[in-house]
């Protein structure tokens, strides 16, 4: 478990430390929105974002000096956005923790029985595109609903969000993010921040059914399908192959527990994983592990210590705006996820039912919109997927007569 000094560089340290700032920059305002949709206050926010960044920077430090793999934690954007599309649950926060604490344990489940993980890689992945984009779609619109409410504030926080994008886009959203909390400090609108350090608070967990089908999940494919398999296959790309048993066990027991003191899930970095595990890391990739433990420790020693002025900052702040820089740094997912909703004319049907039955906020028995949207784009799946099965076999029977 010790870090070789051999294979420390500052070319790996420096990517590190750059994975940490964009993964954080970039999605902490979907983050903190999600949490505050289902019920958390400013101080269990707070807290969460603590105990996130402490146990993701353990996880991806931790796993990585293990297995001498550049594995990266995070926590799981879409799912958060899957959250600032829902209502907050009848039992409030609580109800919500008891969700994530159900996600944790269907991920630990994963590791232990190969079957369930399987499962999961079985729905059609048009299907899990679809439900992904549709979870995506609220919060995409945010930008053009910004420019009719404040276009004063929403016209600079695009432009630059275009503009970074043109030439650095791991940088667009961060900028965008800055932009949008710089105007409305100047205007005022984003005062009365709190220049302190974060407490954390235990959270008591409750368990409905509803609230666990709505959230629990959904939030579970998700991060299995956009997260923790996207970061598999990126770490296969550069010919890293981990164990997932011990991954999945350790991620997904960490969810759990930091749950309790109102963490959302962990779970395997994807975009930012590319960094860490590509050549930029270093030349060597027997030494590439370094920058992840780098932006590990960057998470535990720096991040963690900012959740209580990063909380004040977005909650304080305009909402509208806030959920336009959320939108602007999922519009790149939002594109990959129709794509590939939409690009085999076969499932093409199924996922548009997925599509617009999750983007249309549908609720039924208190169970929100991407879980029908899932059931109604595999219900559909099944129907075509027998029908075609039938025909086909009625037409070879014919041909053999």
């Amino acid at each position: 478990m010790r870090l070789a000094f051999s294979d420390i560089s500052a070319q790996s340290i420096g990517i590190g430390i750059l994975t940490a700032v964009v993964g954080y920059t970039s999605s902490i305002a979907v983050v903190i929105n999600g949490m505050h949709a289902v019920g958390a206050t400013p101080g269990q926010i707070t807290s969460g974002i603590t105990i996130l960044c402490l146990t993701l920077g353990i996880c991806g430090a931790g796993l990585s000096l293990a297995t001498r793999m550049p594995i990266s934690g995070a926590w799981s954007t879409p799912g958060m956005a899957l959250l600032s599309t829902l209502a907050s649950p009848p039992g409030g926060y609580p109800a919500a923790v008891g969700a994530f604490i159900l996600t944790g344990v269907l991920i630990m489940i994963v590791g232990l029985w190969a079957p369930l993980g399987k499962l999961i890689t079985r729905i059609p992945r048009p299907i899990a595109a679809a439900m992904l984009a549709g979870i995506l779609f609220k919060l995409c619109l945010a930008p053009v609903q910004a420019l009719g409410e404040v276009p004063r504030f929403a016209v600079p926080v695009i432009l630059t969000w275009l503009l970074v994008g043109r030439f650095a886009r791991l940088w667009a959203a961060p900028a965008a993010l800055a932009v949008a909390l710089t105007a409305m400090a100047f205007d005022g609108q984003g005062s009365g921040q709190a220049l302190a350090l974060p407490t954390l608070e235990f959270v008591r967990p409750s368990f409905d059914w509803p609230t666990l089908i709505s959230i629990a999940l959904p939030l579970f494919i998700v991060t299995m399908a956009s997260q923790n398999i996207p970061g598999l296959t990126v770490l296969s790309t550069f010919n890293y192959h981990p164990s997932t048993r011990p991954i999945f066990l350790v991620t997904g027991g960490l969810s759990a527990v930091s749950a309790l003191l109102g963490a959302p899930t962990l779970n395997l970095a994807a975009i930012t994983a590319a960094l860490c595990a590509g050549p930029d890391a270093h030349a060597d990739p027997d030494r590439r592990y370094v920058a992840a433990v780098a932006a590990g420790l960057v998470y535990i020693m720096i991040f963690s210590l900012l959740a209580a002025v990063a909380t004040s900052l977005v909650t304080n702040s305009s909402p509208i705006l806030i959920e336009a820089a959320a939108g602007l740094a999922l519009v790149g997912a939002f594109g990959t996820s129709m794509l590939g909703a939409m690009q085999g004319e076969r499932d093409r049907l199924p996922a548009l039912a997925t599509f617009l039955i999750t983007a249309s906020g549908f609720s039924l028995y208190g169970i929100g919109a991407a879980f029908w949207g899932l059931c109604a784009g595999l219900a559909v799946h099944v129907l075509y997927t027998f029908g075609a099965a039938n025909i086909g076999a009625t037409k070879a029977k014919k041909s053999a007569t």
